[in-house]
């Protein structure tokens, strides 16, 4: 195994919060040393270890620690207790603004953070074309970075990282601001440095990102490292807990369900992932072919549907039902839900049943695939609340017979004419 370029021991942040600024000066000078302060642990606890090479990803929802942790690696924030040993040339693309100052150009800005790198002023215009060129924002290199939109900015910051050749580049969510070329664009840089051997930690609300470039990935929670794994468990996970932070509990996948006439013809994952705040349960469940026969093998270029029975058991003011497909990796490559499809299906109440289709020409690739199914709706504040879920619950098997580039055929045509 490489060696390790990023190790974390039992760190924690506490931060003091005073209810007013003169709290902090009474407590100063109180004789009989009177605490006028509350503790905030941001981190507590936290082990990760990151190897040479590796992809990690972090998730959490915000006020989770992330940030704060990534701080801690960079310098940016010392740790209150606990081991902290980073290896290597670090750079670091953190929430928008840290390490620039606002009222330097651009061009001025590359040379201070050079500077901050170590870089002599000769390698610094060494490097000016290639970040020049990845950031692309034209003449806004010589105006003062307050004058910058967001996605300008990231930018720069970005080109700036990945352009002073580091051995351990940690990315924060700044990169949601950038457009999505630019977003793609970051992304291929992400695979070259992958393929260089480089370490990478970012973090990200992307839960596809993470399936798709990490390696491995941790879950924090209120400061507390929830689990750390593969890609997948991990988002599985981090799904799980913003399902559960709603009052969803995890059921096993079989309980509580009444008798199904479809599901009973289904090779069904016993180990998927079943929760829920019980108002809404999901029955029943299978997929069929175009001549609506029940299998789980689909030809590819034909109708498919995938059908669900729901009970309602309580009152739900504007249901959702939904459905995702995704591929072996967890990558979600299409779904849908009612909501989307504009359909006003709400309120409904304890006793109802319904029957949801989904269907569609079958435009995957050949290959075997995961359904996911869904019953949800939103509160007032606008947070999700999830009735019933079932993740990866089966899956299935597209046969097909000529393959295309990508996960979908989209039924391209192509011809060639000789113009000499």
């Amino acid at each position: 195994m490489n060696e390790a370029v990023v190790t974390v021991r039992g760190v924690g942040k506490t931060y003091r919060l005073y209810r007013k600024p003169s709290d902090r000066a009474k407590e100063a000078l109180s004789i009989r040393r009177r605490k006028y302060h509350q503790d905030f642990h941001a981190l507590n606890g936290v082990d990760l270890v990151v190897h040479q090479g590796e992809t990690v990803g972090i998730l959490g929802r915000n006020g989770s620690g992330k940030s704060t942790l990534l701080k801690i690696l960079t310098g940016v924030t010392p740790q209150s207790i606990g081991e902290v040993e980073v290896r290597g040339k670090v750079a670091a693309l953190l929430e928008l603004g840290a390490g620039f100052n606002p009222d330097m150009t651009g061009m001025e800005n590359i040379y201070l953070n050079g500077t901050m790198q170590g870089l002599s002023r000769m390698e610094i215009e060494a490097l000016i074309p290639a970040i020049v060129e990845f950031a692309d924002i034209g003449e806004f290199i010589d105006q003062p970075v307050k004058t910058y939109s967001s996605g300008m900015f990231v930018r720069l910051a970005f080109a700036l990282a990945i352009n002073v050749d580091p051995d351990v580049l940690i990315v924060d969510e700044a990169l949601s601001v950038g457009d999505i070329y630019f977003q793609a664009k970051c992304y291929r840089k992400f695979e070259d440095f992958k393929k260089a051997g480089k370490t990478i930690l970012f973090v990200t609300h992307d839960m596809n990102s993470v399936l798709k470039y990490c390696d491995r990935a941790m879950v924090l929670d209120h400061g507390v490292k929830l689990g750390e794994g593969s890609a997948k468990e991990m988002v599985d996970l981090y799904k799980r807990t913003m399902a559960e932070t709603n009052g969803a509990r995890a059921e096993d996948v079989r309980a509580h369900s009444a008798e199904g006439a479809w599901k009973e013809e289904m090779v069904v994952n016993t180990s998927a992932q079943d929760y829920g705040d019980g108002r809404m349960r999901i029955v029943d469940f299978g997929s069929f072919d175009d001549a609506g026969r029940i299998g789980q093998s689909l030809q590819k270029g034909r109708e498919f549907a995938i059908k669900m029975r729901v009970s309602v058991l309580g009152d739900v003011p504007e249901p959702i039902f939904a459905m995702t497909i995704k591929d072996v990796k967890g990558n979600e490559l299409t779904g849908t839900n009612s909501r989307l499809e504009m359909l006003d299906l709400g309120p409904v109440h304890g006793g109802m049943e319904f029957m949801v289709e989904f269907r569609s020409p079958m435009l995957l690739q050949g290959g075997q695939y995961l359904i996911s199914l869904g019953c949800t709706s939103y509160d007032t504040s606008g947070e999700l609340l999830v009735h019933h879920r079932l993740y990866d619950i089966f899956s299935i098997y597209i046969i097909a017979s000529k393959f295309v580039v990508g996960a979908f055929d989209m039924g391209m045509g192509m011809s060639v004419d000789r113009t000499r």
